[in-house]
């Protein structure tokens, strides 16, 4: 790597990596990918975002450094947008910083935390941004997650000196041996059951789950599950016979997989151990979503719906409310 100086300082080809949840992804991806292509156009900059059936997302920036830095105010405003939204629609008073997760090498870690964390100290009191590095790997890789908390500028702040020392790093120490890339895995969600109600565990946080706590209070009164392969209702006794009904469900495109399953393993599964009948409608040309349909009786339906939220909590575990 051969840095050439221009006005604005170091101007060389760099790749920096996010983690993020997947509402946070939709966001920068926006609708029919606007949000995303703008991104892209304004900043100069690459934004790949790898694929969709995991919780987390790795998105990949790649750019010359004052392209990669236009990227990230872009990301760090539109996050600052999507609190001051939620805001609007909450109680809250205080109101929560933007934080983004940075992908970082471990050989470079130690470059950032410094001597006696005397960097990162220096980093945190310019920038009055939060910078946290994880003290442990992420799985299956030799790379940490670094957390920047704070106002969309001082995140911007925080990201041009973290690169300043990654570039360091890597132009005056080359790091020895091959970094292994974090790649995020499909994670099921951790259930809890407190005082009759459910609670999916989300981070640091017990996420209250209206339809997990209706099967849980049936499962108490009722037998278990009868075995895949049956046709008979899931909870045997609590069907007799109410005349069928119909409930309907909307599902973002993006997320249709994980109901239907390879060869539509996942939803004929969910179809037997509901005892309901599921349609799902074709993609309209210009939608996003899909239509689901259930029909059959109460009980039928509120199992294949809590079976078709659990494939959803399943595959955006973490990411907190669809």
């Amino acid at each position: 790597m051969d840095p050439k100086v221009t006005e604005g300082g170091l101007n060389v080809t760099l790749t920096i990596r996010l983690l993020m949840h997947g509402k946070e992804v939709g966001s920068i991806i926006g609708k029919k990918g606007e949000t995303v292509k703008k991104m892209r156009e304004e900043s100069g900059a690459r934004i790949n975002i790898s694929e969709g059936n995991c919780p987390e997302r790795i998105v990949t920036i790649t750019g010359p450094t004052d392209a990669i830095f236009k990227a990230f105010a872009m990301i760090a405003f539109k996050f600052e947008e999507d609190i001051d939204n939620s805001m609007s629609n909450s109680t809250a008073t205080s109101k929560p910083p933007v934080t983004l997760r940075l992908v970082v090498p471990a050989s470079q870690c130690g470059s950032l935390i410094g001597k006696g964390g005397s960097k990162i100290k220096e980093i945190r009191e310019s920038t009055g941004a939060q910078v946290q590095v994880a003290g442990d790997m992420l799985p299956n890789s030799t790379e940490r997650a670094v957390t920047i908390s704070g106002m969309p500028d001082a995140i911007i702040q925080c990201v041009k000196q973290i690169c300043v020392v990654m570039l360091e790093v890597e132009y005056k120490s080359p790091p020895k041996g091959a970094t292994i890339p974090y790649r995020p895995k499909p994670a099921s969600a951790p259930v809890i059951f407190a005082g009759g109600q459910a609670y999916t565990i989300q981070g640091q946080y017990a996420i209250p789950h209206p339809d997990l706590t209706k099967l849980h209070q049936l499962a108490m009164q009722h037998t278990p599950f009868t075995p895949l392969g049956q046709t008979t209702p899931g909870f045997p006794g609590l069907d007799a016979n109410p005349p069928a009904s119909t409930h309907e469900l909307t599902i973002p495109n993006d997320l249709i997989g994980c109901i239907i399953g390879r060869q539509g393993s996942k939803i004929n599964e969910i179809r037997q151990m509901s005892g309901a009948q599921i349609k799902i409608a074709n993609a309209a040309e210009g939608s996003t979503e899909r239509q689901i349909t259930i029909t059959g009786s109460p009980a039928n339906i509120s199992l294949a719906q809590y079976l078709i939220n659990a494939r959803l909590t399943s595959e955006v575990s973490g990411m907190g409310t669809l």
